[in-house]
Order: C-alpha cells, then structure tokens, then sequence
C-alpha cells in the first residue's frame, strides 16, 4: 500500500504539534526545510531516557550501561539509516556546522599550502565557510557557479574545476534554498579520479529521500536530525579508515579512535535517544507502506530495507504534492520561481519551493502567511551564495516554502488560496 490521503491523516495523527491551533484554526507547517515537527516516539523516548537512563557513559552501574547501550543503539540507527558499514562511522556533534568545522580543522592539518579545495555556490554557507575558513593555511579554493535559470550546478565548470591540486570537494545533496538534487555518485566519480575526498552535506536531502553513501561512494556525509523530525544534533558518516588517519582537535578524555576521538566532551544523550526513535519511525513506514518499492531494494535487509523503502514511499508522495503546489503558483500573476519548475523533472528536486511576487516583499509574505496560521521562511537560509548569485542579496531574497511527507493536498491548496488572494 502506498502513502495515501487516509495515510498522511493517521501519520498526522502520531505528531503532537500537528494537533496544534492558534485562534481555533489549524497550523499548516511549510517550513521544514528549516526544522520538521517531531514524531511522537521521538518525545517519548527522550523523556524515557531522561527518566530511566540519564547517566554519563562508560560507568560500572545500571544507568550509565544504559547510556552506553543509548548510544550504540543511535549509530546502529544512523548506520542503518545511511547504509554505513559500521556504527562506528558515525560521528554524533551539536549540528550539522559544528561537525563540519570539526572535520575541515581536521582535514586542513592533512594538507599544504597550494592544494584546492571546491566548493559550489549553491551550497548552504555552513559547506563553504568552514572551507574558506582554510584559506589562512594557504588552501586554494575554487567556486563553481550553478545556472540561474533552473538552480541546477554547472557540471562542467565543476569538472574543470576539479585539478590534480584538488584535495577536497565539498558540495550539497539538495539545496537549501531552491531544492536541486545534486549528482553526488557523479561528483564522487570526478573527485575520486583525481585523488579528492568528496564532502556531502545531506541536511536537507535527507527528510526527503533514501540515502546509500556506499552507492554514493562519498567519503563524508553530513545531516541533522531535526530535519528529520527528530531532535537537534548533527550527524556525520565518514569512511572509517579516513576517520582514524585523521587528526582530531580533542581533550585527552575523548578517546584515540573514531568516533569518540571527534566528541570531545559530554554529549547530548537524550537526543540519542531521540535519533534512534526518528530512525524506526522513518522504518515503520517502509513497513506499512514501502511493499512496492521492495524490488528496488533487494540487496537490503530488515531495518535498512525498511528505511530505503519507507523513503522511496515518502519521495513518491512528495513528488505528487510538489506537482501540485508547483502548478498552482505558475497560475498567480507576478510570481517568479526558483529553481527547477519541469514537471518532466521532478525527480531532480526535493519538494522546497522558494520564489519572489512582484509588488510584495518576501518578508511581508511570511507575515500575512503568518496571520492565517501558515509557517514559512523568508530570507537567504544561509544559502548567502545562491541568492548573492541569483541578485536577491539585499532585496528581500526569497519566500520559501517546504513540503514533507506530513503535509497534505488540502494544506498545499489553502496556501496557495491565500497566497493568490494577498493585495498588493
């Protein structure tokens, strides 16, 4: 069976703040592309941690063993979730810019004044400042320009860029800002060919569709888990050979091996716990929904079968709402979209729809969306390259909305009824 209207309606159902009104009017929640709402396993295992675990890890009592078994049971989920070969590829930080700037410290001891690094314009700035942070060392970076007329990353500039002086290429899954799906097994290929490590920032592919850094053949990969409708914490894969070479920037507490040896200090255990509880969801709904997309999957096995399905199953529903979200706003007069808008295409981008309407800011946009109870962004979302490019940097930028697999038909047509009813 796959995701259908009754379906949503009974996942919607396991959400507690999709229960939520304001005025006697329900919520309608466009914003995940900067946090999703929190499944209701999620909450209920971090106040169970709280409640029957909470300990600092590695001591000889019932408490702490639990913390420990918290933690291992969080990498085994994340492993799972990104197809990992081992737990222990699995670095857990406060977020997603936090663990980056970790590596790229790391990663920067490993090189010499000369070598490259490139980095896409269409990236989050948390996958470019810590690179450009490295232009104190010496390191060269390079900047690959995307095409303004669908958002898409200009292949071939990427590949010129990419020399024998190139050590790193870091880049996004999907954009933040305008939604493109990158080309990753591609980019790894370039990469690879000339010696480089390819850096992935899955932050906010990662609520949309399934991820295999194995099949990607990337050696990093980055995402957060709030974005998951779990809590906030960050979490990197890493191949695990690549982290024990590593250098790591630690007190002498942190162990000598990955992936204590990058978690220096006490973690957030709770949301571990929150994490594992985020990831079975996500499985569940392979379970009750995924039978279709099995054959594409063959390979897999319990858990990880269950996540690739369950992500094929929400990736599916998605396309058919951002279809629909997408036609309605090429009908209101004075909208420009960003991004790719080819129904023929789709599959190229995650449902996250940012645009411009002649004769109102984006801003004031949020604010009467706001005033009928619908939450959506303005702004650059620290994708600054991309709207710097696009000529929106200092004019408003743009008014993004994003869709998640909770979202629903009737949410997508009250958003535009109310968009397309705004004067101006």
């Amino acid at each position: 069976m796959a995701l259908t209207d009754t379906a949503i309606t009974e996942l919607r159902a396991e959400f507690p703040a999709l229960q939520q009104k304001a005025g006697e009017k329900p919520l309608v929640f466009l914003d995940g592309p900067g946090g999703t709402q929190v499944h209701g396993s999620v909450i209920e295992a971090m106040g169970e941690y709280l409640t029957s675990a909470n300990s600092n890890a590695g001591g000889p009592f019932l408490f702490s063993e639990r913390t420990d078994e918290t933690m291992l049971s969080a990498r085994r989920a994340l492993a799972d979730l990104l197809n990992a070969s081992r737990p222990e590829e699995i670095v857990f930080g406060p977020n997603m810019t936090s663990l980056t700037f970790n590596l790229s410290r790391a990663i920067g001891q490993t090189l010499s004044p000369g070598d490259e690094i490139v980095v896409t314009r269409l990236d989050h700035d948390a996958n470019i400042a810590p690179w450009l942070a490295l232009e104190e060392r010496g390191i060269v970076l390079r900047h690959v320009d995307f095409d303004p007329s669908d958002c898409t990353l200009e292949m071939g500039s990427l590949e010129e860029a990419i020399t024998p002086r190139t050590k790193l290429v870091a880049m996004g899954y999907a954009s933040n800002a305008v939604g493109t799906v990158n080309d990753v097994a591609r980019v790894a290929s370039l990469a690879h060919a000339t010696g480089a490590w390819l850096y992935v920032d899955a932050v906010h592919y990662a609520p949309h569709g399934p991820i295999d850094v194995q099949a990607l053949n990337c050696d990093f990969l980055v995402c957060s888990v709030y974005k998951f409708f779990g809590p906030h914490l960050g979490a990197l894969y890493g191949r695990y050979r690549l982290l024990d070479s590593l250098p790591a920037y630690k007190a002498r507490p942190a162990g000598n091996a990955p992936p204590h040896k990058f978690e220096t200090g006490t973690p957030s255990f709770e949301a571990m716990a929150g994490t594992t509880a985020a990831v079975d969801y996500l499985a569940s709904i392979g379970q009750g929904y995924g039978a279709e997309h099995a054959s594409e999957y063959a390979e897999f096995s319990d858990r990880r079968l269950d996540l690739k399905t369950g992500m094929a199953a929400i990736r599916a529903y998605e396309t058919g709402l951002c279809k629909r979200m997408l036609a309605g706003l090429q009908e209101i007069p004075g909208i420009q979209i960003y991004g790719i808008t080819d129904p023929a295409r789709l599959d190229h981008r995650v449902p996250t729809l940012s645009f411009t309407l002649e004769g109102i800011s984006p801003q004031e946009i949020a604010k009467r969306l706001n005033d009928a109870n619908i939450f959506a962004w303005s702004g650059n979302f620290y994708a600054l390259a991309v709207t710097e490019r696009l000529g929106l940097e200092g004019h408003g930028g743009l008014l993004r909305v994003g869709l998640v697999h909770y979202n629903t038909a009737e949410e997508v047509d009250y958003f535009l009824g109310v968009l397309g009813d705004m004067p101006r």
